[in-house]
């Protein structure tokens, strides 16, 4: 085991391993694109569905189901049956990835709004505000702790399975993995496992960060 900590760190830290094509660097700024594009379309498209839902009341079922949904997804399987459908592309990897993240947005979305006390909207209605008023300046507001707590996890699950980029022939970290599963290299596997920890924990803590800068201008009990 020592010695395979040894090699591991070793990998991670030759100057050779970060250059060039396949290097460490280009494999994760891959890794990013896939999972920074799959992520923001995820969050343009639950988004507003999960306002929608919390602020109407209508179609909660949507959201609660979609929860199990996203727990039960396939996400190889799906990569798989895109795959064959579409050809060799990227469509298969961004439409798993984001099909993944939904759920998850759209759950947490929902909980946030649903969970705004009924008077406090009552109360911003009798000063005036309007319907559009109440959900821009009133809930989201109170809800958005939940909303960025469904944008981590979905977040962190996307950085995560990404790797299945590699599955269909394309980039990523997840290259470090399959090709070192096929060549039985363990220190490759292992450390493409650990770069993609490493970047799913780097980017759980700048969406933190984030959050607690959001919140700062948010009422004190939306925190």
């Amino acid at each position: 085991m020592l010695e395979l900590l040894k090699n591991l760190v070793s990998w991670l830290t030759s100057g050779s391993q970060w250059s060039g094509n396949a290097g460490i660097a280009h494999r994760l700024a891959e890794h990013l694109e896939y999972s920074l594009l799959a992520t923001l379309v995820a969050a343009a498209i639950a988004l507003p569905i999960g306002m929608l839902i919390g602020h109407t009341g209508r179609g909660a079922f949507i959201a609660v189901n979609l929860a199990s949904f996203g727990r039960a997804l396939p996400t190889v399987g799906l990569v798989t049956l895109v795959f064959l459908a579409g050809g060799l592309s990227m469509w298969p990897v961004y439409i798993s990835l984001v099909a993944l993240a939904v759920p998850v947005i759209i759950t947490n979305t929902y909980a946030g709004m649903a969970a705004v006390d009924p008077e406090v909207k009552d109360a911003a209605k009798g000063v005036g505000l309007r319907g559009h008023q109440v959900l821009w300046q009133v809930e989201l507001p109170l809800a958005l702790p939940l909303i960025m707590t469904g944008i981590r996890l979905a977040t962190v699950q996307v950085i995560a399975t990404a790797t299945i980029a590699a599955y269909v022939s394309f980039g990523g970290l997840g290259r470090y993995v399959f090709d070192g599963l096929a060549q039985r290299d363990l220190v490759q596997v292992l450390g493409g496992a650990a770069l993609v920890a490493v970047l799913a924990i780097a980017a759980d803590l700048a969406l933190s960060g984030v959050q607690r800068l959001l919140l700062r201008g948010c009422p004190a009990n939306a925190r």
